[in-house]
């Protein structure tokens, strides 16, 4: 249907433009030659067109025996419309170029050899005066002229029309955006020259012209503005504005909240798919360019018009990274193409979450240990992890009432962060036990591994109070709640009688370790152990120092008792050794005197010494 009507528009369109050439040709000098082109005739005059145009001129002088009454101009470019317009420049006749008919006028002159070879400031010259000293200085009108060029590739592309105009826009947003960034350049209170990202940027204004190109050329126009440098944020929004325009007409692309199903066969999605994927392989490189619900847009979007696996593997990586920005909403995928399976697209998270940490685990697995010492840019953040963790524990109470949901794909969902991204284990509790609900036929084995992925010793009073009476749990699970509830409550019992005063040094510093470690990830707690390492490396060298000045007394002592074998001196030395202490607790708090305990110790040592030097 498409293909007849566009040829009866053809034909119409040549009917009027016959209708017209009526007007303006001689009327008293009869007509000796008739043009057919697309569907319509023009009766015209040979002298005038074969003056101006080269490809007349041939076609005539090869048939001159014959006399040539009629030729036939196959493909012209531009059809009736634009012949009309040549043959005016013909015979004379004034008319106006405009950025609306200039694309038409360059590539119906080299059809027509409209060049100054056959006749001196002919058609061709004049277009493309036109196009070099006013077209390309204004971006509005470089736009029209490409969408004129979309009827006329690929000779427009051969004339280097298109060309033209995409590197004047790239270059007019280029130079615009600059004018624009030193308007917002704005002095902080330290003095100091820096940009105010607040302000709104006022060179973007062409974002909402370059939506009308077809997406074959604004593919084009964007890839033009990157290689200018034009900034990623006005790229994003470019992308952004254009994608709403040409893809919301189907609104289950773009609600995060609808699960209707689409005819995924039907003909019409074949320029979705395009422009999705087109501008996927736009979007920026760096982080924050677009927004992330745009990026779910897409995903979404690359899932129901079922796009390339590249195109949907590069936008998971894309989300995957910024995931700690993300919402329950945008995460919440639903399941266009399994009708009998889960709601929601369990598979694409999972995707999502792995390509999450596996940039953590990249960012971790550095072979230079001293970027552990320093806060490196590079640097995991413990922040991000936490949020993720939580979103992820949301997600799993939200998916987990599916009874098409498999315990598998629930539990490698749970399974994906790593240890350290759960402080606490309530959210995770809550949507375990949520599960359980929704499948009460679970088995006990099954149930037994689901509550593995709980660290019960990370459950808060509340939810260790209701995990201790919940029947969903295994018997082995509550066993190990009520162990954990009791510790709480002897450490609490124990802290309000003031027992942490009583407890070594030396344990209570493990304790203290442990506890930092289990919510600190991988790099702090490294960092941690390399500190904790030098004080015991410094406190070993307050010891051997020690051991050296004891070392020296015992050489002093023997030297002394080979002089004379007093008992004066035993007490003497008795008082000397006294003084040193192997953990520098000579004397008791308070006290100068020391303890019965380091007496009989010191008198114990003092019988040894004796004993060796006998």
């Amino acid at each position: 249907m498409d293909r007849v009507d566009k040829q009866h528009q053809q034909l119409s369109l040549a009917k009027s433009s016959r209708q017209r050439c009526s007007e303006w040709i001689f009327r008293d000098v009869p007509s000796d030659i008739t043009l057919e082109v697309n569907g319509g005739a023009f009766s015209l005059h040979k002298f005038p067109l074969v003056s101006r145009s080269g490809r007349i001129r041939k076609l005539v002088a090869e048939h001159r025996d014959a006399d040539i009454s009629k030729v036939e101009l196959l493909n012209l470019p531009g059809g009736a419309e634009a012949f009309e317009l040549a043959a005016k420049f013909c015979y004379g006749i004034n008319f106006e170029i405009t950025s609306t008919n200039v694309a038409q006028l360059c590539c119906v002159s080299d059809y027509l050899e409209m060049s100054e070879e056959f006749s001196k400031d002919n058609l061709g010259s004049r277009a493309e005066e036109y196009i070099d000293s006013i077209v390309c200085k204004n971006l509005e009108m470089c736009v029209e002229v490409l969408q004129q060029c979309e009827n006329l590739l690929p000779l427009a592309d051969e004339l280097k029309i298109v060309s033209r105009c995409i590197d004047a826009i790239a270059s007019k947003a280029c130079a615009e955006q600059i004018a624009s960034s030193f308007s917002r350049l704005e002095y902080s209170s330290s003095g100091r020259l820096h940009m105010n990202r607040q302000a709104k940027c006022e060179g973007d204004w062409w974002i909402e012209d370059l939506s009308v190109l077809r997406i074959d050329l604004f593919q084009r126009v964007i890839t033009a503005m990157k290689c200018r440098g034009v900034r990623p944020e006005s790229i994003g929004a470019s992308l952004v504005n254009y994608a709403q325009k040409e893809l919301t007409k189907k609104s289950s692309l773009w609600n995060p909240s609808s699960q209707t199903k689409v005819d995924l066969l039907s003909g019409s999605n074949g320029h979705e798919k395009l422009v999705v994927e087109t501008i996927v392989s736009l979007l920026p490189i760096e982080k924050l360019a677009v927004p992330i619900n745009f990026l779910f847009g897409l995903l979404r979007s690359a899932i129901m018009l079922d796009c390339t696996i590249a195109c949907r593997l590069d936008l998971e990586r894309r989300i995957g990274s910024q995931l700690d920005i993300a919402t329950l909403d945008d995460i919440l995928i639903p399941s266009f193409r399994h009708a009998g399976d889960t709601l929601f697209d369990v598979d694409t998270v999972h995707r999502i979450l792995v390509n999450f940490s596996q940039q953590d685990d990249s960012e971790d697995d550095m072979e230079d240990a001293s970027v552990f010492e320093s806060d490196s840019p590079h640097s995991p953040s413990q922040t991000a992890l936490f949020k993720v963790a939580k979103l992820v524990d949301n997600y799993l109470a939200e998916i987990a009432p599916d009874a098409n949901l498999k315990l598998a794909k629930f539990m490698v969902i749970a399974d994906t962060l790593p240890a350290h991204a759960r402080t606490v284990h309530d959210g995770l509790y809550r949507a375990i036990d949520i599960y359980l609900k929704a499948h009460q036929g679970l088995p006990d084995a099954d149930r037994k591994k689901l509550c593995k992925l709980i660290d019960f010793q990370k459950l808060s009073q509340e939810a260790g109070a209701h995990a201790a009476q919940n029947e969903r749990l295994p018997l082995q699970s509550i066993v190990q709640v009520l162990y954990f509830e009791q510790i709480r409550l002897r450490n609490a019992l124990s802290s309000s009688y003031g027992d942490e005063d009583h407890k070594p040094m030396h344990q209570s510093w493990r304790i203290s370790s442990g506890a930092l470690s289990a919510a600190m990830s991988p790099r702090d707690n490294y960092a941690s152990l390399r500190r904790e390492n030098r004080e015991l490396k410094l406190e070993l060298a307050r010891l051997r120092m020690r051991l050296n000045d004891l070392e020296r007394e015992h050489v002093c002592m023997k030297r002394d008792m080979e002089k004379s074998n007093s008992r004066k001196f035993m007490s003497s030395f008795s008082k000397k050794i006294g003084k040193f202490s192997f953990f520098g607790h000579s004397s008791s708090r308070g006290s100068t005197s020391p303890s019965k305990h380091s007496y009989r110790t010191d008198s114990k040592v003092i019988e040894r010494t004796c004993a060796s030097t006998e």
